[in-house]
């Protein structure tokens, strides 16, 4: 069974998505993105992703966010809590929202994609 990176931008790429790797790293995978639903609905974010080289036994612990549109918080909850500098730099902001039950979901792109859906829908 292929894992890792591999795997992920395959799938990213079937969901329409056209991933690059962020500055040579080959496990940050960056993808342009139109927020679909909430109140930022419309608006044109990139979202980068750090994929575990065994992916899809491990998802991406969260999503990655440029530009910053939330202050940084590392405490508190779901959607303006656990905001934190991210590995991306500049103006990028890491939401550590893990997928919870993970190993009970088909544990794809397009399931874990549907968790960043659902991040964006609750903001």
């Amino acid at each position: 069974m292929s894992t890792g990176v591999k795997v992920f931008t395959q799938g990213i790429e079937e969901l329409g998505y056209s991933p690059v790797a962020s500055d040579g790293r080959p496990d940050h995978i960056v993808i342009d993105y139109v927020v679909p639903v909430g109140r930022f609905a419309g608006q044109k974010v990139q979202l980068g992703f750090i994929v575990p080289p065994d992916f899809p036994m491990t998802p991406p612990s969260g999503a990655h966010v440029s530009p910053q549109i939330h202050p940084l918080l590392s405490g508190g909850t779901h959607p303006t809590g656990g905001i934190h500098a991210s590995p991306f730099g500049g103006e990028w902001q890491y939401w550590s929202r893990p997928f919870q039950n993970w190993a009970q979901s088909k544990m794809t792109v397009a399931a874990f994609m549907n968790h960043i859906w659902r991040l964006w829908e609750t903001q």
